[in-house]
């Protein structure tokens, strides 16, 4: 099938050609059909296989061939398809597509998001606009100055929203929808549908179409997966000899915490590679100029919290290195999702040291499958990896009780009040602006 066959407009026809681009994929010869013919829709799709285009070009469309109101020609039009998502990274990727492919249509949009000044996102409001992407906090923050008008939004879609449920907006997009309109149609975009995705669903859309090109969690297939064994504390020597031994250029690095982020980026950069940190705590114009020159090359090394596990699209990313597997099995997918992207081959590599043998255990549980390890001579580890018979699928005949603090939380081992917090933060989500392609406990606005 070609784009063509979709019933798209000349403008958005000519736009996708400018990408290079004339077939579509799966998620989006399935969904645009259902969009255009203004169904509510429920989408599955992993990682990298374009469902920000699947909904963009659809939407496009429709506004494009909806006549204005006399007040939307005079250019203080409300925003007539509001897209919810989770991380700012995301919201600016969603709208650059939506500028790429409606480079020729007219219309107007913005993206709202915290972490810049909210004075010149009111002024281009107030200018008008027919698509409004936006993170919830901020969104909230323009309803209760009342800079923001939703009664004339037709679409809402809801993208990465497993990824916002994790994040903790559920109360957020809850409170945002009750200012909608109570007709519009209705589309949720997701890598994954948890139950509580799936009970909001339930309650948002209205007799939807359901599209499901790969399973859950499913890693992409053109993603080779590999694990070297190393001690903890010879990591970082281990690393730096790899970008030494194979000329390493490109390479996105995941770390569990913010500290250890800034810690390894600051470590690989005195070794002589460039490299710049990405996480929650980072200012949004450090944020953007460091992916901004991880894309243009001037990086050999982006090191990120798992903020950037979703919604970052990084063109022909070569590789994936887990400095530090994620607590959560689900985050690996969505860590290596950024590579092996729009039909391109991937590597993602681990570095796993024996304290993470068990995320190690539960990650191949989830893929179904063993990854093939190996030592490299000069950082065999020390330590066992082998997994306690115990935690390998039956529980010990004896669990202690956890120590209480005085305000009664667990302390497992005597550590501090509350104990460690698996690392969980949040990113954005899916594929970008190519056709191809638990709870953090902080919001990212």
């Amino acid at each position: 099938m070609q784009f063509s066959e979709l019933g798209l407009s000349a403008e958005l026809l000519r736009a996708i050609g400018e990408q290079g681009y004339s077939t579509p994929t799966p998620v989006q010869a399935q969904s645009i059909p259902h969009i255009l013919a203004g169904r509510d829709l429920e989408a599955l799709a992993q990682t990298g296989t374009g469902k920000t285009a699947a909904f963009v070009l659809p939407l496009l469309q429709r506004l494009s061939t909806t006549t204005p109101s006399p007040l939307q020609k005079v250019g203080h039009s409300a925003p007539r398809v509001l897209v919810l998502v989770p991380t700012r990274e995301l919201a600016a990727q969603v709208l650059a597509s939506v500028r790429t492919y409606g480079a020729h249509t007219g219309l107007r949009a913005l993206a709202v998001f915290g972490g810049v000044g909210i004075n010149p996102q009111i002024q281009s409001l107030r200018r008008g606009i027919d698509i409004l992407v936006a993170t919830p906090g901020r969104l909230l923050d323009h309803l209760n100055q009342r800079t923001v008008d939703l009664s004339k939004v037709q679409t809402l879609v809801l993208d990465e929203a497993d990824r916002m449920f994790d994040m903790g907006f559920i109360r957020d997009i809850r409170r945002i929808i009750e200012r909608l309109p109570k007709q519009r149609q209705n589309l949720m975009f997701s890598a994954t549908f948890a139950a509580e995705v799936r009970e909001l669903a339930h309650a948002v859309l209205q007799d939807p179409a359901l599209v499901e090109v790969a399973r859950r969690n499913t890693p992409a297939e053109l993603v080779g997966h590999s694990v070297i064994k190393v001690d903890k504390e010879r990591k970082r020597d281990l690393l730096l000899h790899l970008f030494a031994a194979h000329g390493w250029h490109q390479v996105l690095v995941f770390c569990r915490t913010k500290h250890g982020a800034d810690a390894l980026a600051r470590k690989l950069e005195q070794a002589g590679v460039r490299s710049a940190a990405l996480h929650g705590n980072k200012s949004q114009n450090a944020r953007t100029r460091a992916l901004a020159d991880f894309k243009d090359g001037k990086l050999a090394a982006l090191v990120a919290t798992d903020i950037a596990a979703r919604g970052l699209d990084i063109d022909a990313l070569p590789r994936v290195v887990n400095f530090e597997l994620p607590n959560v099995p689900e985050d690996y997918v969505h860590r290596i999702g950024r590579t092996g992207r729009a039909g391109a081959s991937g590597e993602a590599l681990s570095l796993v040291s024996s304290d993470e043998r068990i995320q190690l255990r539960d990650i191949e549980r989830l893929l179904k499958r063993e990854i093939a390890s190996s030592i490299l001579p000069g950082f065999e580890p020390q330590h066992t990896h082998e997994v306690p018979r115990a935690s390998a699928g039956r529980p010990p005949a004896h669990k202690p009780a956890p120590a209480r603090n005085r305000g009664g939380s667990a302390r497992p081992g005597g550590s501090r009040p509350g104990g460690p917090r698996p690392a969980r933060a949040g990113a954005g989500g899916s594929g970008g602006g190519k056709p191809a392609g638990h709870h953090s406990g902080q919001r990212h606005r």
